[in-house]
């Protein structure tokens, strides 16, 4: 089967009035369309009776899979549950592995377990549990004729779980008997436009099958072939080629053959080349650090990282001059080079990294438009500055600082190519 439409149903008022942003919809479409199933509709209604019932009846009559978010929790506004219970003619029950698993969860945290509690053990005796190892909330799995309806807590950490090791693979067995096959390109520096334009003719002889979507971001574009059919590896093979041939074609601006972040992709050049790395962050605030510490093992390379937001601290910690500072000011090539410098000195590093800028809304004086950021990329040989501008708000502009300087990192790497060991 194929062409399988689905809708999402998020519940909770705290949606509708803007007190948590709906991360869940968009993690879940994502995924469901790497699975080859088409998000139609994406709602969002608050905790009351008669309008979950109404988008139910509504998204069931048009997809062949729901899946709703939220209201599965313990208190009195959490009413998923129960509608779900009578809307599919159930019976409430305790099962007894949701038991267990709560039971030992409040034993583990030292936390008295409660009548309350005893009620997330109770599910409707016609639905499949989705087991909840992060919560108390249990996952259900509904079947009505030939359509499936999930209920997942709304907490995004759990909700994710649930889906990756439990929903994703029975959907997966459920609706599909073709081989469904990824391969990734990830690129850097270049537009969705620019790519698009390159690799016009390969995209339009690609046949039926095999499908390319582009995926941008900040500073990077990820392209994803997606292909369907019978024989698996008739389907891999076909797949690895034309990976390949897109690859060839956009050889200057390819990072890598895999949907990897970007994080991931320095912490493997670090290793790979036996290099260690460090970062001097003011404007940032350690934005930089927390992305690169988000991958296992960084601390095989990464040696740390230095929150000099303050001038002071700039000039105690990594040396920049006085002078300096008073003649070009914090946000400039002078300051960020000495910036760069001081830290692989300070951090005995063979790499580093530093950032300096006005990210907004105000600047204090008249040394840098709001926006302007300078990056050091150094070695013990060799520093490489850039001066960027954003021109968004404060919160996008240092995503953009931290993204185009993790991107700007990985050119100064692939440029050198091989380390300068210092240890």
């Amino acid at each position: 089967m194929s062409n399988i439409a689905a809708a999402i149903i998020t519940i909770g008022d705290e949606l509708l009035i803007g007190q948590t942003i709906d991360t869940n919809s968009a993690w879940i479409a994502q995924h469901l369309n790497e699975l080859g199933i088409d998000v139609l509709r994406r709602v969002a209604v608050g905790d009351d009776r008669n309008a979950i019932l109404t988008a139910l009846d509504t998204e069931l009559a048009n997809a062949e899979l729901v899946i709703i978010t939220g209201g599965l929790g313990p208190t009195a506004d959490d009413i998923t549950k129960p509608l779900l219970n009578e809307y599919f003619g159930g019976k409430m029950v305790v099962n007894e592995s949701v038991l267990e698993h709560l039971k030992d969860r409040f034993l583990k945290h030292n936390r008295p377990f409660l009548e309350r509690n005893l009620k997330q053990a109770e599910v409707p005796d016609n639905c499949t549990i989705l087991f909840n190892k992060y919560g108390t909330a249990p996952g259900m799995w509904f079947n009505k004729q030939d359509k499936v309806i999930i209920s997942l807590p709304g907490v995004p950490f759990e909700m994710v779980s649930i889906m990756e090791n439990e929903a994703l693979p029975k959907l997966r067995e459920r609706f599909f008997s073709d081989a469904l096959l990824h391969r990734s390109i990830v690129t850097a520096g270049e537009g969705e436009s620019f790519i698009a334009e390159a690799i016009k003719d390969i995209e339009e002889a690609l046949p039926a099958h095999i499908k390319l979507a582009y995926l941008p971001g900040a500073g990077m574009v990820k392209l994803r072939l997606t292909g369907r059919g019978k024989d698996s590896i008739k389907l891999a093979a076909e797949l690895d080629a034309k990976q390949k041939d897109v690859a060839k074609r956009l050889e200057n601006i390819v990072v890598a053959m895999e949907d990897i972040p970007m994080q991931q992709i320095l912490g493997r050049w670090f290793t790979s080349h036996n290099a260690t790395f460090g970062l001097a962050e003011s404007c940032t605030g350690g934005y930089i650090s927390h992305y690169i510490t988000q991958v296992a093992g960084a601390s095989n390379y990464f040696n740390g990282g230095i929150v000099c937001y303050q001038d002071e601290l700039k000039e105690k910690i990594l040396g920049v001059k006085k002078e300096t500072l008073e003649q070009y000011h914090a946000v400039s090539e002078q300051t960020v080079t000495e910036m760069a410098q001081g830290a692989l000195r300070v951090l005995h590093v063979d790499y580093a990294f530093a950032i300096t800028g006005l990210l907004g809304p105000a600047a204090p004086d008249d040394s840098a438009p709001v926006g302007t950021v300078w990056m050091a990329v150094a070695n013990k040989d060799t520093v490489k500055t850039k001066m960027f501008h954003f021109p968004y708000d404060r919160e996008r502009n240092k995503e953009m600082a931290a993204s185009m300087g993790m991107l700007m990192i990985l050119k100064f790497l692939t440029a050198t190519l091989t380390p300068n060991p210092s240890r």
